[in-house]
């Protein structure tokens, strides 16, 4: 049987790539996004290339609490080890602290951490008992440098960054292994509209080729954190 995978976001930008990368490497995946017909497009494709990889996916907010719990669930009811989980799922909207919409700051905090909290509590005690497994959250440059224009992204992203040091410490004695990933500029939606050539960009690619390098180490071997940035640095 083949290791199976949990990607939250996996049918666009960087949880895209990793579920191409995860099951040209032969792990059956299990994700989720908002949106219906993108996980019926995703399935069919991978279906099509990876035929002997298995995918399944549930329509989910992750900025709703019950719908992290749900798809939690939907993962344990599979009865199946969770070999790696990758919190990648997550929003961004430029502002400043001191002006940005109201609400703004709930939005990030929701899809950017809490999101993270909620789904390895719901998978990690089977973790546990197993003693193995990996946690990836991505988390990113926002991460540990504040942006004039980052606002409330770099606070939630700044959180979720404490919140997967914390989980590191704890899952340690369990042989769980916990990474951060810290991208900067990735070729992603989330800067449709900017107006500077892709090469300026990683790509999403890039950021799963890292991911799947990192899980492949020795048992007693973990990347706890793990800075990528464009060639040329940070944008903005």
């Amino acid at each position: 049987m083949n290791p199976l995978i949990v990607i939250t976001g996996g049918t666009k930008g960087i949880g895209r790539a990793l579920v191409e990368r995860f099951a040209a490497g032969g792990f059956d995946i299990v994700t989720c996004a908002r949106q219906a017909d993108d996980l019926a497009n995703l399935q069919n494709q991978i279906a099509t290339h990876y035929p002997n990889v298995a995918i399944y996916t549930k329509t989910a907010d992750v900025a709703q609490k019950q719908d992290v719990l749900d798809f939690g669930a939907y993962v344990l009811a599979l009865v199946r080890p969770v070999a790696v989980l990758v919190n990648n799922a997550g929003v961004f909207a430029a502002g400043q602290l001191h002006n940005e919409p109201e609400g703004l700051l709930e939005q990030m905090i929701e899809t950017n951490l809490y999101s993270t909290y909620h789904l390895t509590r719901v998978l990690v005690p089977n973790m546990i008992t197993a003693q193995k497994g990996h946690i990836f959250n991505l988390c990113s440059t926002a991460s540990i440098t504040a942006y004039a224009n980052g606002g409330s992204y770099c606070v939630s992203k700044f959180a979720l960054y404490g919140l997967t040091k914390v989980f590191r410490e704890e899952l340690k004695p369990h042989g769980i292994k916990v990474t951060a990933i810290l991208p900067g500029a990735t070729l992603t939606a989330s800067w449709e509209g900017v107006e500077l050539p892709p090469e300026r960009f990683m790509q999403a690619q890039d950021v799963a080729e890292v991911i799947w390098s990192a899980y492949h180490l020795s048992a007693g071997a973990v990347v706890e954190e793990l800075i990528m940035r464009p060639q040329l640095g940070d944008i903005g």
